[in-house]
Parts: C-alpha cells; sequence; structure tokens
C-alpha cells in the first residue's frame, strides 16, 4: 500500500506567554498541547478528511505535513519523505491552501498573479499559462483574468488564492477550510474543482481539513476526527454514521436560552446532547442523541417542566456532526481553544 501521508505519534505543544491550564485539553500550565500522538495514514490517491472544531489541532497538523512547522515529536512522511529530514523534498511535491487567505500584489492581474505563482515552482510558461486557460474556465474566473486583485471582491480574492495553489501541479495537496467565509455558489465551484482534479490523476491526494460536517461527507472517501489534538475514530463517512444506526437523533428548537444547557444533557435516555445558539433567529437549537427513540418523551417533559417552549421538533438521520457529538459528547460549534 502507498500512503500519501503517514504520522507516527506526532506532537506539538506550544509555550503559553500566561499560564492558561485547561485541564480537558491534557494542558499544563504554561503549555498548549495541540497534536497528542496523533497517527494517520493517507492513501494515495485519496481525499481525506480531517474534521474536528477549532482548537482540535486540524491547522498545526496541516502545518507540519507542509513543513511550516517542526512536530515537538513523532514523525512525519509526505510521499515517503520525512518533513523534517527532508523538507526541500517535501516542498516539490506539494502545495497548500488556507481559506480566508489573499495572495499576490495588487498592480497584478489575476492571470499575471497566477503566472507569477507557477515561476516559483519553476513551471514553463507555456504549461503554466495552459493550467491557467482550464482554472479561470473550471472556476468561472474568465471574465476577471485581467483585472487587478485590489479591484476583486473579497470571494473572488479567496478564489484565486484557491487557484494558485493547484496551477503549481502539486502531487499532495493540502487545503485547510478552502471553502471558508466563501458564498454558496463559490463554494460548489470549489468543491466541484477539487473533485475534478482528482480524477485526472489517480496518484493526486488531496487533505482537506474542516468543521463543515457536510462538506467532508460530500468529497471525502475517509475521514478522521480530531479533538484536543487526539486522533478518535478514522473511517469512511458512511461507516462512521452507522455507528449511530440503532440510535435516535433529535432536533428541537426553543427560544433563545443562555444558561443551563448542561442540565439538558442529564435526561434520562439522552446518550449525548449538544446545542447552537442562533442569535439571529432568536432560538436555540438543541440536538440529541437518545439511545431509545421513546427517550424522547423524557426530553419533551423535561422541557415543558422547565418552562421552555419547543418552537419545532424533528427526528433526523445520523450525520458526521452526530458522530462528532457522541464521540466527544459536545458540538462543532462549542468551540475552545486559539490552535485550530
Amino acid at each position: 500500500m502507498n500512503y500519501a501521508v503517514e504520522t507516527f505519534d506526532l506532537n506539538r505543544s506550544f509555550k503559553l506567554k500566561k499560564a492558561k491550564n485547561k485541564k480537558e485539553n491534557n494542558n499544563t500550565p504554561g503549555k498548549l498541547i495541540a497534536l497528542d500522538n496523533a497517527s494517520i495514514k493517507i492513501h494515495q490517491g485519496e481525499l481525506f478528511g480531517l474534521l474536528g472544531p477549532n482548537g482540535a489541532g486540524k491547522t498545526t497538523l496541516i502545518k507540519i505535513l507542509s513543513t511550516l512547522l517542526l512536530p515537538s515529536s513523532g514523525t512525519a512522511l509526505v510521499d515517503g519523505v520525512d518533513v523534517v529530514k527532508q523538507p526541500d523534498q517535501v516542498r516539490k511535491r506539494i502545495n497548500m491552501v488556507s481559506g480566508g487567505e489573499h495572495c499576490g500584489y495588487g498592480i497584478l492581474n489575476v492571470r499575471e498573479t497566477l503566472w507569477m505563482f507557477s515561476q516559483f515552482y519553476g513551471i514553463p510558461t507555456q504549461v503554466a499559462q495552459a493550467r491557467i486557460d482550464v482554472l479561470l474556465k473550471i472556476l468561472k474566473m474568465e471574465e476577471f483574468a485581467k483585472t487587478k486583485i485590489g479591484k476583486l471582491s473579497t470571494g473572488l480574492r479567496q478564489k484565486l488564492n484557491f487557484m494558485r495553489g493547484f496551477v503549481c501541479g502539486p502531487k499532495i495537496m493540502f487545503l485547510d477550510e478552502p471553502t471558508l467565509g466563501l458564498d454558496v455558489q463559490i463554494a460548489r465551484d470549489v468543491r466541484a474543482y477539487i473533485r475534478t482534479w482528482m480524477k485526472e490523476n489517480p496518484e493526486r491526494t488531496v487533505l482537506l481539513t474542516t468543521h463543515y460536517m457536510a462538506e467532508a461527507d460530500e468529497l471525502c472517501d475517509r475521514v478522521a476526527i480530531i479533538d484536543k489534538g487526539k486522533v478518535m475514530v478514522c473511517d469512511t463517512p458512511g461507516n462512521l454514521k452507522k455507528t449511530l444506526a440503532g440510535e435516535a437523533v433529535f432536533r428541537i428548537e426553543v427560544p433563545l436560552a443562555a444558561n443551563g444547557m448542561e442540565t439538558f444533557g442529564q435526561i434520562s435516555g439522552v446518550k449525548q446532547f449538544a446545542y447552537e445558539h442562533k442569535s439571529h433567529l432568536g432560538r436555540t437549537e438543541l440536538k440529541f442523541i437518545l439511545h431509545d427513540e421513546s427517550a424522547i418523551s423524557n426530553v419533551t417533559e423535561f422541557l415543558s417542566n422547565n418552562s421552555s417552549k419547543i418552537v419545532s421538533l424533528s427526528k433526523m438521520e445520523p450525520s458526521l456532526e452526530d458522530v462528532f457529538v457522541a464521540l466527544v459528547g459536545r458540538g462543532l460549534k462549542d468551540e475552545n481553544g486559539s490552535q485550530n
């Protein structure tokens, strides 16, 4: 089996200027543990998803794999090459795109910017221009080819940053939240190109970090769920959702609530509970994973006894986010920490 990425007991910690000891993160005073013995294997030709909330360790891992950050201990191999011992050889095989970032110089137009980045990798101009033509067409940027970057909208600048990552023709692509902040249509274009790019060459590999579970479910061959620096589980999206096949998942909306959320997880029959405040709607969404469907009566009775009006109630098919909630006991919106 050929692996595009392998990590063995990978650890990374950061010194804190002020001691912020968070016991739930296995931290010690003055030290933040971002990766905790993280071991993963990504097959060549695989579109692999790394899922978790902000603070889970996703970006730390991807920075180590792309040679931007050294591990504290452990080993990381990219295309069989050690990222610490031979970083230059790793860089020839990869590229990285981070969502929300912009690239280039405002005085250059879109085509000039893409050509400039291709030259950093020594791509012959004729080859680079052909790739640029394809990228502009597929990502619907042809009409902006001669537009200076400084005049592009935020969404178009992010799309340009995405194109910049692919113009060098990497073998392994690291995509760190590539659709972060994009509108629905642009995000759809980005996902469509990722699928097209993978199909063109079976040796190409993508590591996608995201906390958009639906995006991972749509794109990924396998996913790993990471939380507090630990890899919790790794499997196909379908197999992960099957782990909840015998349990019931309900979504209940109530008027916006600020306190006392933890008490909902103590209701009889509730396996796990998560919530998300939707301030713009004036509501709080409660998600319950129940041992048995009949336990929903305990939930509604509890809400009634606590003067919580039910705005809506629906039963749902298990999702990847539900798998995450079942594993770690909280939802993706309940985020802590600054290292993501």
